[in-house]
């Protein structure tokens, strides 16, 4: 009798902690490899709030990137589907008006939105500038009711956009963007309504400039590597800094707090800032997909790690399960899943397969197996036993010819239903309208035209000096 009721009790508290929706926040870091964090056992680097934050939360040994490079992951966490079917093919292109994202869902269950950081949706190329007020595909035209942000990567000291005021700062970006966020929260946690807060670091990406006191641990590498590597050390305290205010304020226990990365690590960093994995960002091998993935809610999650598959797709459904949202919230067809089941106990093997399709490159992963070309145009696809070698050595398409012709089948079938949702017919139209912008620099944008004289004088926009941090190397192009 005494465990009955135990049980009962348990799942009444359950069952309330569901009622009272919780409190959601999103935090992306930019170009940070999956084997770079101290939980994974980097030789050099130390991350103390991501290792707590592991430990205490859903850790995932294969947590993936909704895409290789940066704002097709963007809209795959916003979207839910795979990048392509909302337009955005690579970095720099614009996300759909027609898509529905989770801050418009959220916005109408009776959540309050924010956005922070890196926006990289509206169609610009070239290093973060503030977002115009008036840009038509400004984060509060995708359901964020306040926002700081700006078009792209930006780094130390950044000019940024608070709802369309420019607004300059000082210090090293991600304790920017955290700051700001917790001004978020402070402002409507006494509110009666829960929180959504969109957090996209503009770090690790280059140019790598960290502030001495972050780089003074990595003197013997390069000096690229030890600022990539010193922005490292800031992303980990202002996740920190952000933990620390969720439990001050009395509401971490009832927030569901998801970090991960927008693709794969970097080449050229040393160390290996991939653990390994063969392939970088650009690459649909395991190094240029698999990220850093934690999922933290105190209130219902047992903390430990996981080997299920998941994806940055995987998130706007795992929200909608959660809060109760319609399904006319989401566009149809949806590549993630609800991760909710995985939050008390292991779940099987994942059913869904993850489809990934960047330019020619394109794979598919299932529970085991995983099948990639790295050049669609030629026809050749490879296959490999994920579980008994991620490192992908080992091509098994003539071995496990069976497998390798099924996974094929389904791989094609797949890059067809994207190929139809591109040229838009899962909307109501039928068709793409508007008509997708081109993705430009946003110095060639004739809005800001008026703000180029001012802006140009800033060290960021300065070919010469982008990306060569004191004692740091040039970076010739800064596209993504």
């Amino acid at each position: 009798m005494k465990s009955a009721l135990l049980s009962i009790l348990l799942l009444t508290l359950c069952s309330s902690l569901f009622a009272a929706k919780p409190n959601i926040i999103f935090v992306m870091a930019d170009d940070m490899g999956w084997g770079q964090t101290g939980y994974r056992g980097h030789p050099i680097l130390k991350t103390p709030n991501l290792n707590a934050m592991a430990a205490n939360g859903l850790r995932f040994e294969r947590f993936y990137a909704g895409n290789p490079v940066c704002s097709p992951t963007r809209a795959t966490v916003l979207t839910g589907r795979t990048n392509e079917r909302a337009g955005v093919l690579t970095h720099g292109f614009a996300l759909r008006l027609q898509e529905k994202t989770i801050a418009q869902a959220l916005k109408g269950a009776g959540y309050v939105t924010g956005h922070f950081g890196k926006w990289h949706l509206n169609g610009f190329k070239g290093p973060g500038a503030p977002v115009l007020r008036d840009d038509p595909r400004s984060p509060g035209a995708f359901g964020f009711d306040e926002w700081v942000s700006v078009t792209n990567f930006f780094d130390q000291n950044p000019i940024m956009s608070r709802g369309g005021e420019f607004v300059e700062f000082k210090g090293d970006s991600s304790d920017i963007v955290v700051a700001e966020a917790a001004k978020f929260i402070d402002k409507h946690r006494p509110g009666d309504k829960p929180l959504f807060a969109v957090i996209w670091f503009g770090t690790p990406h280059s140019p790598f400039k960290a502030l001495e006191a972050d780089k003074a641990a990595f003197g013997d590498l390069d000096q690229a590597s030890a600022n990539h590597y010193g922005e490292l050390v800031a992303l980990d305290r202002a996740m920190g800094t952000l933990r620390k205010k969720l439990c001050d304020v009395g509401i971490a226990d009832n927030t569901l707090l998801v970090f991960n990365s927008d693709n794969g690590g970097l080449p050229e960093v040393k160390p290996s800032s991939t653990g390994g994995l063969r392939g970088h960002k650009g690459s649909v091998y395991e190094g240029g997909l698999r990220v850093p993935g934690i999922i933290e809610w105190p209130a219902m999650i047992k903390p430990r790690v996981t080997s299920y598959p998941a994806c940055t797709f995987d998130l706007f459904p795992t929200v909608a399960d959660i809060v109760g949202l319609p399904s006319e919230s989401m566009i149809q067809p949806l590549d993630g899943i609800s991760l909710k089941p995985l939050f008390a106990d292991e779940i099987g093997e994942r059913r869904k397969p993850l489809g990934f399709r960047f330019g020619n490159k394109i794979a598919m992963t299932g529970p085991r197996f995983k099948i990639l070309s790295e050049n669609l145009k030629e026809g050749s696809f490879q296959l490999y036993d994920i579980l008994s070698d991620p490192h992908e050595t080992t091509d098994l398409s003539e071995k496990e010819a069976s497998v390798f012709e099924q996974m094929k089948k389904e791989l094609m079938a797949w890059s067809d239903s994207v190929s139809a949702s591109f040229e838009g017919r899962d909307y109501p139209e039928g068709k793409v309208t508007p008509p997708d912008p081109e993705s430009i620099p946003w110095t060639d944008h004739p809005s800001y035209k008026p703000y180029l004289g001012d802006l140009m004088k800033r060290w960021e926009y300065q070919p010469t000096t982008r990306g060569a941090g004191k004692g740091g190397k040039k970076m010739k192009k800064h596209t993504n």
